[in-house]
């Protein structure tokens, strides 16, 4: 199985890129992200992930660890194959995704092309109580639940009321939760509500 690849960027398209390697051009399909970060033209190296569908062998390409474990994880998910999970990884990098996990933003996964509510609904359902396992940022770690099961709703309410305090400012789901976190960090166990909810406004101005 072809693990890494590191070569001269062919030719980017819309989804792929052909990476030649000593003369043999490899098609990897890859996230936006990725891609993003690839210059015509430049060395590259990438990480591979290989799948075989109908006889046919796919290469998909990932420019850092985080992303390939996430792709990995996403499609252990029923309903998520490759095309959904490189689709949630072009909308949103992994920290981000973790932190939409955590906070249950159902609404921060309907950006990716082909997923649904119910895709979305399954997917932090299967994975909210993982996310902590994945050492992919500290702030997926932070957001994640102390004990299996818990809702990924901060348990401490006034975290939880600091939340839903930037909510109904107009934040968004997964940018209260993450603001609140720092702020929590930042301030000690101690903090108001008040004070939570005035730092995590700094952090959102930042």
């Amino acid at each position: 199985m072809i693990a890494k690849l590191s070569g001269v960027v062919d030719t980017l398209a819309l989804d792929s890129v052909v990476l030649d390697v000593n003369g043999v051009g490899y098609l990897l399909t890859a996230s936006g992200r990725t891609l993003g970060r690839l210059v015509a033209g430049d060395r590259a190296a990438l990480l591979v992930e290989t799948f075989v569908r109908d006889e046919r062998i796919v290469l998909y390409g990932f420019f850092d660890t985080g992303e390939r474990e996430w792709f990995r994880l996403l499609t252990t998910i029923q309903g998520v194959g490759p095309k959904a999970a490189l689709a949630l990884l072009s909308v949103l990098d992994p920290e981000q995704l973790a932190r939409a996990i955590a906070s249950q933003d159902k609404t921060a996964l309907l950006r990716a092309d082909g997923v649904g509510p119910k895709l979305a609904l399954r997917i932090i359902n299967e994975l909210k109580d993982k996310v902590g396992n994945l050492a992919l940022g500290t702030a997926a770690q932070s957001a994640t639940p102390a004990k299996a099961g818990a809702t990924a709703v901060p348990a401490d309410g006034r975290l939880a009321d600091a939340v839903s305090a930037l909510i109904n400012l107009g934040y968004g789901r997964s940018e209260a939760f993450g603001a609140v976190m720092n702020a929590s960090r930042a301030l000690g166990d101690g903090a108001a509500v008040g004070d939570l909810i005035r730092q995590g406004l700094k952090e959102l101005s930042q």
